[in-house]
């Protein structure tokens, strides 16, 4: 018995889907007033190595270098759905370049489907770096 050919329309809806597999962040820094300014950040650090905390932290000065935005979007139907995790994660690396010690007073958004992906959550903070 011969083999019949998926019809070209399945294939063309189905690689899309598979092509792209994973999710994905993005983020924006907006240095805040009265901050540091970018010529004076430290070196990129270690994303393990910064504390995210959805508190502030009373216990060490500090000087703010800017707030971050960070959105984690689900590319596929297939992929895992976004999570505090992966925001942390992503807030984490935007923080490193900017040579901070620590995200505070993050916030998290709600899961939700939008016309670019299958999911997405938004997470903000504010990045700072502690003073001696």
């Amino acid at each position: 018995m011969p083999r019949l050919a998926p019809p070209p329309l399945l294939l063309c809806l189905a690689l899309p889907l598979l092509a792209g597999c994973g999710t994905y962040a993005s983020g924006s820094v907006t240095p805040t007033p009265g901050g540091a300014p970018p010529a004076a950040a430290a070196a990129p650090r270690n994303p393990a190595e910064i504390h995210v905390t959805e508190n502030d932290i009373t216990d060490r000065r500090y000087e703010s270098l800017g707030d971050l935005s960070v959105v984690v979007r689900k590319v596929t139907i297939f992929d895992a759905d976004p999570t505090r995790e992966r925001v942390d994660e992503a807030l984490r690396r935007d923080a490193a370049r900017l040579g901070a010690d620590a995200v505070v007073l993050v916030r998290y958004g709600t899961v939700g489907i939008d016309a670019f992906s299958w999911g997405r959550l938004d997470g903000n903070g504010r990045a700072v770096r502690f003073l001696p």
